[in-house]
């Protein structure tokens, strides 16, 4: 595994030096299934970090690279707008989906403080049992000695269970999120089959709607609750919401809450077999975790980018950015800049700072759900690590054709042997 994947890597660093820069489209899927993207983006840091590609299936866009240049239109919302969609893709004119993270103030806002208290310390401090009671049932069934897939048996039931209960939906049906979740973030193979499938995709997720709308109807009906769907039903700034903006909040908190947080699970484990020093390290000190999950989510970085529109001409970079231009940061990217991030390729469990990283985004859309997948990931590995003296990956993980999720299909792991808890 480990001889096909630098061969492959080899590969791409030179084809990243023969392509001229013109001809850069760092939004290529496959690389980022290949997981080939690096030496792509390390050139345009080093020689074009505000770079402008003419022509790609996504049409004209920026790229920005570095963190600093991140950081910079995180915190320009006037200039650089979120207004209409947050990724490279441009939504479909007769089925858009608004939703807050994809707005900006005084929208953006008031609807994200609806949800906010979710996430409140009070709130973390009494999800933490329920998270450990769950992971520990999750982790005492799997099997020892046979490989399973990782992504299925772990990080999707953990945090689909979290989000279920978040929205306190019924847990029975919980696999309804993980599908919703999936069917969002799963790009067709093919643009035949995108397109052969573009009616039945608007009708499951006109399905998901109607489902969430009868859950909407009970809590409205209702004193107001601690879950999700009763804030947004009694939030002054979202219990009036439009179908389509009330599917598109939905479908952002189902994949918010759930994406991110299984795929830095997953990405934990990979790590965690390229490092396998570091997992013992923490197995014989599990309190080193509260560094080392910032560093898991920025070597992971799950979400890959974010999407921004200029609403305006601006000097950026040394280069002309106009009015409409659609500007990508590149998350991703960010997190490996060797001028800010030491060593930006090497996982280290003890950064002397280790949440000086763009995997969150940062500003006003600085994700509302950090500490709690923070949390997630510091619970699950602490379970992890009193009964597992070693996982083993034994096949290639299958990484999802997306340039904005760093996501996992499947991982195959080996548990050779329990440790007793208790």
């Amino acid at each position: 595994m480990a001889d096909d994947a630098a061969f492959a890597l080899d590969a791409a660093r030179q084809a990243a030096q023969a392509t001229p820069l013109d001809q850069f489209d760092i939004a290529n899927q496959e690389r980022f299934e290949r997981d080939t993207i690096w030496p792509f983006f390390e050139r345009l840091r080093r020689e074009d970090p505000v770079h402008y590609t003419a022509e790609s299936e996504y049409g004209p866009y920026w790229s920005i690279t570095r963190y600093e240049d991140i950081m910079a239109v995180e915190t320009n919302h006037e200039v650089f707008s979120s207004e209409g969609s947050i990724s490279i893709f441009d939504p479909d004119e007769d089925f858009h989906l608004p939703m807050f993270i994809a707005m900006d103030p005084p929208k953006h806002d008031q609807q994200r403080k609806v949800i906010s208290p979710i996430v409140s310390p009070f709130n973390l401090a009494a999800m933490e049992p329920i998270i450990r009671e769950r992971a520990a049932l999750i982790l005492d069934e799997l099997p020892i000695g046979e490989p399973f897939d990782w992504v299925r048996r772990v990080s999707v039931e953990l945090t689909t269970q979290m989000l279920a209960t978040l929205f306190d939906f019924p847990f029975e049906e919980r696999d309804k999120l993980t599908y919703w979740s999936d069917l969002i973030t799963t790009p067709a193979e093919s643009e035949e089959k995108r397109l052969e499938g573009q009616a039945e995709f608007r009708q499951e997720l006109m399905g998901c709607a109607t489902y969430f709308q009868n859950l909407w109807s009970q809590r409205a009906g209702e004193p107001p609750r601690n879950d999700l769907i009763s804030m947004l039903a009694h939030g002054p700034a979202t219990k009036d919401m439009p179908l389509m903006e009330f599917l598109g909040n939905i479908l952002l908190l189902i994949v918010g809450g759930n994406d991110t947080t299984r795929n830095s699970i997953s990405g934990a484990l990979v790590a965690f077999n390229e490092n396998p020093e570091a997992y013992q390290t923490l197995r014989a000190h599990p309190e080193g975790l509260m560094s080392a999950v910032p560093e898991i989510i920025r070597w992971q970085t799950p979400v890959a980018h974010m999407r921004r529109t200029a609403t305006r001409d601006i000097e950026f970079g040394g280069k002309t950015i106009k009015k409409g231009d659609k500007v990508v940061m590149w998350y991703v990217s960010g997190n490996r800049d060797e001028t800010v991030i030491d060593r930006p390729y090497d996982f280290i469990i003890n950064r002397e700072r280790p949440r000086q990283h763009v995997a969150f985004g940062f500003g006003i859309h600085r994700c509302v759900g950090m500490r709690l997948a923070e949390m997630q990931l510091r619970v699950v590995w602490e379970e992890i690590f009193k009964r597992f003296p070693r996982i083993d990956i034994v096949e290639e993980p299958i990484r999802l054709r997306s340039n904005f999720l760093r996501a996992y299909r499947s991982v195959t792991a080996v548990i050779p042997e329990r440790v007793k808890v208790g």
